[in-house]
């Protein structure tokens, strides 16, 4: 696991252990925590991402640090879009839409993303062949 990896995986776990008392801005950039359900086990997932809004919306990049396989929360949530999202010590119900480079929309999330981000998910998407989605959570109450 890189250097990065673990800083990424220590922030998610005090994010989850203070109950967002620590973790919303710990790393430059707002940061959420996305509950999924495992698409095979069934089990609760909870995964620490850079966020930015746009309007009510939350918005989330499956860029995965630019690797050639999607994020395993992107596969939980395609199988059931229904998620929670936690900013700070705020819980909220949502829905997941995910938007494709092909999708009506994306080059203007995608812009979004990418400027709140300092242009990360730009140099993430020049290291792998596959297309980077954008996920819109809407929330549901």
């Amino acid at each position: 696991m890189s250097l990065s990896s673990q800083v990424l995986r220590l922030h998610e776990q005090l994010y989850k252990r203070t109950d967002g008392r620590v973790g919303h801005r710990m790393i430059g950039v707002p940061t959420l925590l996305l509950g999924t359900t495992g698409r095979r086990s069934g089990a609760a997932r909870t995964n620490g991402l850079v966020y930015t809004r746009d309007g009510e919306d939350y918005l989330v990049v499956a860029s995965n640090g630019g690797a050639d396989r999607h994020p395993a929360w992107l596969h939980n949530l395609r199988a059931n879009p229904d998620v929670e999202i936690q900013v700070g010590r705020e819980r909220r119900k949502g829905s997941a839409n995910v938007l494709e480079p092909s999708d009506p929309g994306y080059e203007r999330v995608w812009k979004i993303v990418n400027e709140n981000n300092k242009r990360r998910y730009s140099a993430y998407q020049k290291q792998t062949s596959r297309p980077i989605p954008v996920v819109v959570v809407t929330p549901t109450a």
